[in-house]
């Protein structure tokens, strides 16, 4: 007679709990929020403007990326956003945990750890970015499990200086909750994907009342900024939150302990 090895049962992810905790913190700090999330994601509309125009930019018109036939404008395109989220998400992990943690917030102080971590933040984003397109070209799921993998890269770039070696960390702590983290995410995109239609009808209401001129497209763009940031703090709340959660589950790591690193 053969014995059956105890196995400790699984904690689970906490997707509801982990959804709800991240409205709260954007919600109960939606200015501060917006004062981390705003200016990148303005620096990155006015970029995507000078390229493309502010009826592209904004998404009032159907642009041609290929149009210009020039390379770097093409490039530039597709790095632009990378970073620029990926900047972002970096700036609003510190700011989840003290949120979090019921600590005051202090945008500034987000500025110096996140700019000392930007160049693995934003290159690694760009390469999970072309594992996850190319997933997504294979049906869709394998793109979503792909991100799922590597999810809580920036974080382990942030809070353990992981540099370059945070895309094996992410795959390491999201080993066995990659399809609880596909639905966290697909959760938050829903929500942000909803956000970014609500910007796009009002601001398009905002342009169509002011103009297309120089006044009408600038509120376009500064309105589009603002709600982008939005979706920024909320998706990168989520991951924050998802990697303090891993992290507990595993290494019996506090909240608390991962903040303590800013100190």
């Amino acid at each position: 007679m053969t014995s059956t090895p105890y196995t400790e049962p699984k904690a689970p992810l906490g997707v509801g709990s982990i959804l709800s905790n991240s409205f709260s913190i954007l919600f109960r700090n939606i200015v501060a929020v917006m004062i981390v999330a705003f200016i990148p994601s303005l620096i990155g509309l006015l970029i995507s403007t000078g390229l493309n125009g502010g009826g592209v930019a904004l998404g009032l018109e159907a642009g041609d990326p290929f149009a210009s036939g020039a390379v770097i404008v093409i490039i530039l395109e597709i790095i632009v956003p990378i970073a620029i989220q990926s900047l972002t998400i970096a700036l609003l992990v510190q700011l989840a945990y003290d949120a979090k943690l019921g600590r005051p917030i202090k945008p500034i102080s987000y500025i110096a750890p996140a700019f000392k971590a930007v160049v693995p933040i934003v290159i690694l984003s760009f390469a999970i970015g072309i594992l996850a397109g190319i997933g997504f070209l294979l049906l869709i799921i394998p793109g979503l499990y792909i991100y799922a993998v590597f999810a809580v890269t920036t974080p382990a770039i942030m809070i353990e200086r992981a540099g370059f070696g945070g895309m094996g960390r992410s795959a390491a702590l999201t080993k066995n909750y990659r399809w609880a983290i596909i639905g966290a995410v697909i959760l938050l995109g829903i929500c942000t994907f909803a956000l970014m239609i609500a910007a796009t009808f009002i601001v398009g209401a905002v342009v169509a009342a002011l103009g297309t001129n120089s006044i009408g497209i600038g509120v376009g763009v500064v309105l589009m900024a603002l709600i982008t940031g939005l979706t920024y703090g909320l998706s990168g709340i989520g991951v924050a939150l998802i990697y303090a959660r891993l992290r507990e589950i595993k290494e019996g790591v506090s909240v608390d302990t991962l903040a303590a690193v800013f100190d």
